[in-house]
């Protein structure tokens, strides 16, 4: 599946699939066995001008699509979901920074250097990432210092900065944005992530206290960014979990195929195949998958064309995806026996990456309810 910029850059494409050949797909079980945080393929990616992807041509980027952003991560995800994730997140990052972020930061991301995340999930406010309750508190010295219990942040200790939420300094609005470097004074990763999927990406919790940052580190203006994650990182955010998704069915899906290929049941002299009920159940997975993927494509189609129904495809293609992902990774498993948990396959892996998109901020709880008030006419806050 090819679209917009990988058309004109073949190489891209061609360095792409080198990187999770070479780098990504070897590493996967050992990231996921581990916890480690996938540095090796990260910085291929970054080598290979991915990093830069969705950064503008003036700043050394590629000047790349939201649809090309999302081959790439659908393309990841079924090699290693957790190098898969740390990209997204990376991308829906690089999103603000775009808009309002500084050039040398935008340059050093654009030619692969710089690894930035969002900071924005709260103890306090937990999946509810729109009211955030850390602070942010002027100096007399003219700066700025952020105090924060962040609760899940990607990347954590490993991105070379974070786009930090808080509440506003001054202004009327529920949310200011900062660009706070990683090695900040004040900054602590509370402790090493430990998780059932996505085990290499470093999704920590992180304190911040009396962290100083210049006041011109401020993303937009005081309290509008809820605005500019709504506008900007929301929908980056929101496609690339459904292309995550789609990438994680597609590879199981494949991986089911194979199986019943090449599984032979002895004493009837015919492989899985050829039997109609496994044959029945994985073109029932297919077909999940594929509709998946209409949806994806349609939600793009939507945004690049300006349709009126753009903004409610956003909201519910994560939802989509993500109760998709885990219907189908479950079928996976069932379907194919006892294999699915042998290790070597990858299948129990992708499994357990498949059941994080649903519990991420926004869940698909809240997106339901998002798109219950969109589509009646109501206040989505």
């Amino acid at each position: 599946m090819m679209r917009g910029y990988f058309v004109v850059e073949s190489n891209l494409s061609d360095a792409l699939d080198s990187v999770i050949d070479q780098v990504i797909r070897p590493q996967a079980g050992q990231v996921d066995s581990t916890g480690s945080f996938p540095r090796d393929g990260i910085r291929a990616l970054g080598d290979a001008g991915l990093l830069g992807l969705l950064s503008s041509t003036d700043v050394g980027g590629k000047g790349a699509s939201l649809g090309d952003a999302a081959d790439v991560i659908e393309r990841l995800a079924g090699a290693c979901g957790s190098t898969a994730m740390v990209l997204l997140m990376h991308y829906a990052a690089t999103a603000i920074l775009e808009a309002h972020g500084p050039k040398d930061i935008r340059e050093a991301i654009g030619a692969g250097a710089h690894l930035t995340t969002l900071a924005f999930s709260e103890a306090g406010s937990r999946s509810h990432f729109w009211a955030p309750t850390s602070s942010a508190t002027g100096t007399d010295n003219g700066t700025v210092e952020l105090d924060a219990s962040k609760s899940w942040i990607t990347s954590a200790g490993e991105a070379d900065s974070y786009v930090w939420s808080s509440r506003p300094l001054a202004a009327e609005g529920p949310m200011t944005l900062w660009f706070v470097p990683s090695k900040s004074v004040g900054l602590a990763v509370q402790k090493r992530f430990d998780g059932f999927g996505l085990r290499g990406n470093s999704s920590s919790p992180v304190s911040g206290e009396g962290v100083e940052v210049p006041e011109d580190a401020i993303l937009g203006a005081d309290g509008a960014g809820l605005d500019i994650a709504l506008q900007t990182a929301l929908p980056q955010f929101l496609v690339l979990n459904a292309a995550f998704c789609v990438g994680l069915m597609q590879s199981l899906v494949t991986e089911a195929g194979e199986h019943l290929k090449r599984t032979t049941l002895a004493h009837l002299g015919q492989t899985l195949a050829e039997q109609p009920s496994q044959r029945g159940q994985y073109a029932h997975l297919l077909t999940r998958t594929d509709e998946v993927r209409a949806f994806l494509q349609d939600t793009l189609s939507a945004l690049g064309s300006g349709r009126a129904d753009a903004t409610l495809r956003v909201l519910q293609v994560k939802a989509v995806a993500a109760e998709a992902a885990a219907e189908v990774s479950d079928g996976v498993m069932r379907l194919c026996g006892g294999s699915a948990f042998r290790k070597e396959l990858g299948v129990e892996r992708r499994f357990r990456d498949s059941l994080a998109a649903r519990v991420m901020a926004p869940t698909t709880e809240a997106l339901h309810d998002f798109v219950g008030r969109a589509s009646l006419g109501l206040p989505l806050f």
